[in-house]
């Protein structure tokens, strides 16, 4: 692989694979959250589960989210360094600034801390964990052959498009997703395998569930062509407000989270248990909350739930997402998305078609439209959402109606946040992939390794430096281009000293210069490098 090149036959075949392992992993996944669902609420019916939960007693309801996040908890606590679950947005952060790869031991406590979460209540989705598990094959195989930062980026490609092929049964949307989510470019180099994965992963889903779609809808979804389309436009704006409600809710919980966990000084282990008695507590009243919630989204796309009922259940879902992420009990937002964007586009439909009844389609379109606008919001991926909203549901003959709702509430929603979920949450941490290579590439470079040292060639002067360190004008070994440049331009200075920590003295030692030139040469071939990537 070193030698010829990812670009090689040989490489397609690599790619099949990897794309038949994840997409193992992915059935592995969701057949291990079936088999603990029936065996912790004793039904063998995991498709009905909601309907089942109403039956058992309360505390059986309260008590399985508790012992849940407790054992979540216990994982995470002993197996990451901060007690949280690595999921789409780790990956994303592995595939632009770390050559492909992500953390495996941290992973692997991820995928079973999230197995955990979905099979005792819950509230969050499978695909997250499902495209971790699958990027820490594709990091473990391009550790084994030592692939270069391009070619691992490939294989995490192949990796998540059968994952999210095998979850869903969904090869387009699959290799889409990769794309347009994980490596976000649609380079013709990366096209083929990816597809070949992805197909790959279907493939092993097909032999165990057939070709089935995840939701069936009733006949007559019939749109009433250029008089209705005004109402996909407004509801795609609402659906974007929605999404970025969602969004906020699970940031403001989380920070909300941190708050209490500081103050109290409670141990890490106990947050995902105490999310758990809250969404015990709510599920005693609302079931519908518990998993990935494909029962009430089905039930919605047929148009089983009237106005009132699905306003709630769309608000307790909002809350129980929240509490759930923020508790760090793991999972994905891609289920909840669909789930409050089917019950916020039959609430708008059912509006709709009863205030304009002889110009209105079915009410049960405006749920499948909203399904896609919320999920491609959240996500940041019209593209794929669309196309995996048509595979779920085997539906295309109402594509204009979807395409107009996602258009506009991906087009609304990234503009209240930094683009979609995942990209939020990095930039919350400090990850400024959101405003493209020109902002991230600068902090993957530290002064340290692009300074020339004092007995370098072309050093920097020490008197001078001495004196900039004097007039505070240095930066730490350990800063990147990112601090860098900002002080370059403040300073207007060629060079500027490189520091070590400071002693028991306060005094630091003058470890060399970064010049102005040679971090712009650096910056300039890694944007080169992107572009070039990106475009071949």
């Amino acid at each position: 692989m070193r030698r010829s090149g990812h670009s090689q036959v040989r490489f397609w075949f690599l790619a099949a694979l990897i794309g038949a392992t994840a997409g193992f992993a992915a059935l592995f996944f969701r057949k291990g959250i079936e088999t603990l669902q029936a065996y912790l609420y004793g039904t063998d019916d995991t498709l009905h589960l909601h309907s089942f939960a109403e039956t058992l007693p309360w505390y059986w309801v309260l008590g399985l989210p508790i012992v849940g996040g407790l054992v979540t908890g216990l994982i995470l606590h002993l197996f990451t360094p901060d007690a949280r679950v690595r999921s789409v947005a780790d990956v994303i952060h592995g595939a632009a600034m770390q050559d492909g790869r992500v953390e495996t031991r941290e992973g692997v406590a991820s995928a079973f801390a999230s197995l955990i979460t979905l099979s005792t209540g819950g509230s969050t989705g499978r695909e997250g964990p499902v495209v971790h598990m699958a990027a820490v094959i594709a990091s473990r195989v391009s550790k084994w052959i030592g692939a270069d930062g391009l070619t691992a980026r490939d294989l995490l490609g192949c990796a998540v498009a059968a994952a999210v092929s095998a979850s869903f049964n969904a090869p387009i949307a699959g290799a889409l997703f990769a794309l347009e989510v994980v490596l976000r470019h649609f380079a013709v180099h990366a096209f083929a395998p990816i597809v070949i994965a992805s197909v790959a992963g279907t493939i092993i889903n097909r032999l165990e569930y057939g070709g089935i779609t995840e939701f069936h809808l009733p006949e007559g979804n019939v749109l009433e062509f250029y008089v209705e389309l005004p109402a996909f436009v407004m509801l795609g704006l609402v659906c974007g407000v929605v999404a970025s409600v969602v969004m906020r809710s699970v940031f403001f919980a989380e920070d909300l989270g941190n708050a209490i966990e500081d103050r109290t000084g409670m141990p890490r282990w106990l947050r995902p248990a105490l999310a758990g008695a809250a969404l015990g507590g709510i599920a005693i009243w609302f079931p519908h909350i518990i998993g990935v919630g494909y029962e009430t989204t089905s039930a919605t796309l047929t148009g089983q739930i009237v106005l009132g009922q699905a306003i709630g259940f769309a608000v307790v879902k909002v809350i129980a997402v929240a509490i759930t992420m923020a508790g760090r009990m793991g999972g994905g937002m891609f289920s909840p998305s669909l789930m409050i964007g089917a019950l916020t586009g039959l609430s708008f439909g059912l509006i709709a078609t009863g205030v304009f009844p002889e110009v209105s389609g079915s009410h049960t379109l405006y749920a499948l439209a909203g399904m896609g606008a919320v999920a491609a919001a959240v996500l940041g991926a019209p593209i794929s959402t669309t196309m995996i909203v048509f595979e779920l549901t085997g539906d295309w003959q109402t594509g204009l109606a979807v395409m107009v709702a996602v258009s506009l509430s991906t087009a609304l929603a990234s503009r209240l946040v930094d683009r979609s979920f995942f990209l939020t949450q990095l930039e919350r941490r400090g990850v400024h992939l959101a405003a493209g290579p020109q902002a991230y590439l600068l902090a993957m470079f530290r002064a340290a390794t692009l300074m020339r040292r004092n007995d370098d060639p072309g050093a920097a002067d020490a008197t001078r430096c001495e004196e900039m360190i004097e007039d505070g004008i240095f930066i730490d070994g350990e800063a990147t281009l990112e601090e860098a440049m900002p002080l370059f331009d403040k300073a207007g200075v060629p060079f500027i000293p490189v520091v070590g920590r400071p002693d028991a003295e306060g005094e630091r030692e003058l470890h060399g210069a970064l010049f102005h030139v040679d971090a712009l040469k650096t910056y300039n071939s890694a944007l080169a490098a992107t572009a070039a990537e990106e475009h071949s």
